[in-house]
């Protein structure tokens, strides 16, 4: 399955990265590689799944949230007011990204990443996204889909940007700063809701597309009675939110629980918005698209400790999106595997993510292909109006 990482396929040598500017485009040419070439060049224990080893991180990340709960119950209401301003904010952001990185845990099982098991990842999967508010099984399909057309203008499940033809007539007036600021505050607080509601965001279908309706056109017959468990698994986590507020107060519950889950939604909108949204990275027709030129159309990103909290999601999206299947703690030596092999068609941004945010809220706003370019099918972000 694995060549142990080795530097060269078939007597063609490649050689890692060699532009440090993370602004310099990715190639998109066919690749020199294949997919299986790809797979040869990383070492094949990092495919294998581990039941106990997955586990020990569900453990280990629903332990500091147990801890985190109980400080916050016991400690944050002694502590004198100017204390306590401080102290509840603080707790929001810690719980909110250990929380992340119990979400990343979910998003795994829908890989089939967590375990041998298909029921054993379902079930995982299920009970720890509904405890967030996300349902599993639309979720799943929508996102196999979306790793299924990355990089697609016509196909592509989520963040799919626009041609400058198709932009909503008020989006000029939100080039500038203010407009950047709204429109980021507005994606980071609202938009995961919005996008399970409503598809914001997402792929245009001809139909009303939500994620909680088993009959939307984003679902194949045979995963309509899933969709339904889905939705059933999240009333079920609104009664027992329902319970706890009428047996604590809602005030009670919102602080503990409902803030640090808008902590994590807004992470994950802006983990997959910086993913997939980059100067550096083409979107292609129908007319260019291929699956391996669009799962390399990703970016990893630097979140300083934070890549550890989110298990490394963040600085590994590209094997992610060419191994789904590939569980998370092997994923740092997979990517470091098949950096010499991917050499220009890899793109690392160490950019810090605030700073990266605004920097793509500015410079990406609609697709179009280079002007007289032969490549009309290739489209790169613009900004100006």
């Amino acid at each position: 399955m694995g060549a142990g990482g080795r530097m060269s396929v078939e007597g063609r040598d490649f050689v890692p990265q060699t532009n440090k500017d993370p602004l310099h485009r990715v190639p998109t040419a066919k690749p020199p590689f294949t997919v299986g070439e790809i797979k040869k060049a990383i070492p094949p224990h990092c495919f294998n799944r581990s039941l106990v080893r997955s586990f020990s991180f569900v453990f280990q990340d629903l332990a500091i949230v147990s801890v985190l709960f109980y400080l916050a119950v016991a400690y944050l209401p002694l502590l004198p007011a100017p204390l306590r301003l401080l102290a509840w904010p603080l707790y929001w952001a810690v719980q909110g990204c250990v929380m992340t990185g119990v979400w990343v845990i979910a998003h795994e099982c829908g890989h089939h990443a967590f375990s041998n098991y298909s029921l054993v990842d379902d079930i995982v999967g299920l009970v720890l996204h509904s405890a967030l508010f996300v349902p599993y099984f639309s979720w799943k399909y929508s996102h196999r889909r979306h790793h299924s057309n990355t990089g697609s203008l016509d196909r592509d499940e989520v963040f799919v940007p626009k041609p400058k033809s198709q932009l909503a007539w008020f989006s000029k007036y939100l080039n500038n700063p203010p407009g950047r600021f709204l429109t980021l505050f507005v994606s980071l607080t609202v938009g995961w809701p919005l996008y399970l509601a409503f598809n914001i965001s997402g792929r245009h279908y001809d139909s009303f597309a939500c994620h909680f309706d088993p009959y939307g056109p984003i679902y194949s017959d045979r995963e309509r009675l899933q969709i339904f468990v889905s939705d059933a698994s999240i009333l079920a986590a609104a009664f027992l939110f329902y319970r706890c507020a009428a047996a604590y107060s809602l005030a009670t519950v919102i602080c503990l629980y409902g803030v640090p889950l808008l902590v994590v939604n807004g992470f994950l909108v802006l983990i997959t918005y910086l993913q997939h949204t980059h100067p550096a990275l083409p979107h292609y027709d129908s007319s260019e698209w291929d699956w391996l030129r669009g799962a390399l159309a990703t970016v990893d990103r630097d979140y300083g400790v934070l890549n550890k909290v989110f298990h490394n999601i963040t600085d590994t999206h590209v094997v992610h999106h060419l191994f789904s299947t590939m569980p998370h703690y092997n994923a740092m030596e997979a990517t470091k595997a098949v950096r010499p092999l991917l050499g220009e068609y890899y793109r690392l941004d160490r950019t810090p993510f605030y700073k990266a945010m605004w920097r793509e809220a500015k410079e990406c706003l609609y697709v179009e292909p280079d002007d007289g370019s032969k490549d009309a099918g290739v489209f790169w972000y613009r900004n100006k109006f």
